[in-house]
């Protein structure tokens, strides 16, 4: 959770403007949001700790994107993966 809340402090305004993106275009978000969800990215980039949760959690991270891809139209399919994901970055 802390490691979230530091990626969410520092990054705020890029994870905010991807999720608006995100809500804003179901079936086209992968594309429309690109752009901003590598803004995201180089963001969290920047700081330590989220470097270690994205290696210590690379692979229920790729589970939920890949999750995405696959439910475009019904994102809410993934919470699963979300919640696996959040209990990995937990532990970092």
């Amino acid at each position: 959770q802390a490691a979230l809340e530091i990626t969410a402090r520092y990054c705020r305004d890029e994870m905010e403007q991807y999720g608006r993106c995100v809500a804003a275009s179901p079936a086209s978000w992968q594309r429309d949001c690109h752009r901003l969800r590598l803004s995201m990215s180089r963001c969290a980039a920047a700081h330590p700790i989220v470097q270690r949760i994205r290696r210590d959690c690379a692979e229920p991270f790729a589970a939920f994107e890949q999750c995405l891809k696959e439910n475009q139209a019904s994102v809410v399919n993934c919470s699963d993966h979300v919640n696996a994901f959040v209990l990995c970055a937990d532990r970092v």
